[in-house]
């Protein structure tokens, strides 16, 4: 339930999709030789908590994560907001956030409630799984909550450097969806997340809303469950042990095991729980995976390189 990628992720697929960005690769187009080994570190959650928040904060000023996204319609918005303004260098996007998972921690809609009801359940929170808000959900007011979570980021003076959908809502559960997230970044000049692996695993209808105006990377990774159970840095390791040329994307989940963590995750052990969430802080902060990045020659970049091939 958690979040989409779990059963597209040890996909290494060499798909082509059948639009073409130019004959050049996107490492190419990103000033790179095509056979370099790209990676964005890229911690999801932002403002769920302060937990989150500060510990992505330290892994990425000193560890190896280059990236991150905010949910905005969650309480420590603007703590991470604020951050954001004095660090103008920042690579932080959003995590467009139309699901609240947790229990009984929720939140809900940035837009008014009244005008957005179709997203919202009898107590005024998002649905707590992506098929109970798909199959409810108008698609006006999902590109309106969208916009209006895009909006308040900018007025707090968060300028997101990319888009992602939290748990995949926007990816998988229906290409009106999937055209509207497009949608919404081409309309904000913003890249959101799409990768030859993910469209290999969609049907033909999601697939022809890509353009060329849409910014698409090789590979999307990030742990399953099954994964956590093995253990992580098992998992981390042959991630980037094995990791091929291309534009890469690795999504983790760093924050400190705090009470408040652990009792916010508590109804989902082994599931992006505090304990997982803090095994991603300390293997990404660690001198392990600067050093399995080193030997492997890999490349760390931000999502801000890339939103730039989309600058006139």
């Amino acid at each position: 339930m958690k979040h989409f990628l779990i059963f597209t992720l040890a996909c290494l697929c060499s798909f082509q999709p059948a639009f073409s960005q130019t004959q050049r690769t996107l490492a190419e187009r990103l000033g790179y030789p095509a056979d370099t080994k790209l990676l964005i570190i890229h911690s999801d959650d932002l403002a769920v908590s302060h937990a989150e928040n500060q510990a992505s904060i330290e892994a990425m000023e000193t560890g190896s994560v280059r990236s991150a996204s905010v949910m905005v319609p969650c309480p420590w918005l603007p703590e991470i907001a604020d951050y954001a303004k004095k660090h103008p260098n920042h690579d932080l996007g959003l995590h467009l956030t139309l699901t609240s998972e947790w229990w009984p921690y929720k939140w809900g809609p940035v837009a008014p409630r009244a005008q957005v009801s179709s997203l919202v359940d009898s107590n005024g929170y998002f649905y707590n799984n992506c098929e109970a808000f798909a199959s409810r959900a108008k698609l006006s007011e999902v590109e309106q909550e969208l916009r209006a979570q895009i909006e308040k980021s900018k007025a707090m003076g968060l300028e997101p450097t990319h888009l992602d959908s939290h748990m995949g809502c926007l990816f998988f559960q229906s290409p009106d969806l999937f055209a509207i997230y497009l949608k919404v970044g081409r309309a904000y000049g913003i890249p959101t997340m799409v990768s030859k692996d993910v469209l290999e695993s969609l049907p033909e209808t999601f697939r022809k809303s890509v353009t060329d105006r849409d910014v698409v990377v090789d590979r999307v990774f990030t742990a399953t469950p099954e994964d956590y159970a093995k253990g992580m840095e098992q998992y981390y390791l042959n991630v980037l042990g094995h990791l091929q040329a291309g534009v890469n994307v690795l999504l983790i989940h760093t924050a400190y095991e705090t009470d408040d963590m652990r009792r916010m995750t508590d109804g989902f052990p082994g599931a992006w729980d505090s304990g997982w969430r803090q095994d991603d802080f300390n293997f990404f902060s660690g001198e392990i995976c600067k050093k399995i990045i080193r030997d492997q020659g890999i490349q760390l970049i931000t999502w801000k390189e890339v939103g730039k091939l989309l600058k006139p």
